[in-house]
């Protein structure tokens, strides 16, 4: 009986193994980081919930909404602003009044802006679509094993609306991505101090490559695989730094920009290994869009 209890034991633990392991296994995570100019806008795609982080400009969104009709996506489980520049929250409005549908916003708590200048409360008020205001510590459940964990703001700046930026980890089964918004070197450091940052196979660079941001103690602690920096020289000459890019290349990591894809850099995620590669339209793409209201 004891011998019979022990296999059914063992089978139990085997079988829930396997779920776990093809749990993992179907779990696709991908990032496609767009090329919207020198401005902010990715979207995310794990366990078939797809996630904008930033919505670059106002002039940006006809770029976003060909990408992701490109991609087949027409809806949108939450769009997260990390914070309330217009590079970051520029496109909200316009995005708001297509025909993408949006089940949920999400904004940082903390904001040099008064609630009623505050563009995703204002857009959230006319769309009718829910706010959650993020704090440090919170998560946004995304599936049993998936996560959005905040990792900042910790502390307001009343100055400074980078150092209020979200800081988010991208938690999966297959690894883990860490986007620093545009937190500059002050967000950096009370986030280094509370032991927050780890390691994280992919990196979304804070502030566009620019040398106010990506400190040395910084990079060393993310140690990325691979990192991204979304800006466009010709519009932002001084993005990206030389210095940030040989910090990421000191620590053997492979560094995309934006600019370099007329579509975006896609970054797939598959037991802890991140690889990442330019992707251009096709020639014969048109530029069909997701239809505007008026």
């Amino acid at each position: 009986m004891l011998t019979m209890l022990v296999c059914l034991a063992g089978a139990g633990i085997g079988v829930r193994a396997k779920a776990e392991a093809d749990n993992k296994a179907a779990m696709q995570v991908q990032a496609m980081f767009l090329n919207v100019g020198k401005a902010d806008a990715a979207l995310f795609t794990v366990a078939g919930k797809h996630y904008l982080v930033d919505t670059g400009t106002a002039d940006a969104v006809d770029a976003i909404l060909r990408a992701l009709t490109y991609y087949g996506v027409t809806h949108l489980d939450g769009v997260l602003i990390t914070h309330m520049d217009k590079d970051h929250v520029g496109g909200l409005k316009k995005l708001l009044k297509s025909d993408l549908t949006v089940d949920q916003l999400y904004a940082p708590f903390f904001s040099t802006l008064a609630l009623e200048n505050h563009p995703v409360a204002k857009q959230a008020q006319k769309s009718g679509i829910p706010l959650t205001w993020l704090h440090a510590g919170d998560a946004v459940e995304i599936a049993a094993d998936a996560r959005w964990q905040v990792l900042g703001p910790m502390l307001r700046d009343l100055d400074n609306e980078n150092n209020n930026s979200l800081v988010l980890r991208l938690i999966t089964p297959q690894g883990d991505m860490l986007l620093a918004g545009d937190m500059e070197v002050p967000e950096e450091q009370t986030l280094l101090q509370a032991g927050v940052i780890q390691q994280a196979p992919v990196l979304k660079v804070g502030h566009h490559g620019e040398d106010d941001a990506s400190s040395e103690a910084f990079i060393y602690t993310a140690k990325p695989q691979l990192a991204v920096i979304s800006t466009n020289s010709d519009e932002e000459p001084d993005t990206p730094s030389p210095d940030v890019i040989a910090r990421l290349w000191n620590i053997g990591a492979e560094v995309f920009v934006t600019q370099k894809a007329s579509r975006c850099i896609l970054v797939t995620l598959e037991n802890g290994n991140a690889v990442g590669k330019l992707e251009n339209y096709p020639l014969d793409a048109g530029a069909g869009t997701l239809a505007k209201a008026p």
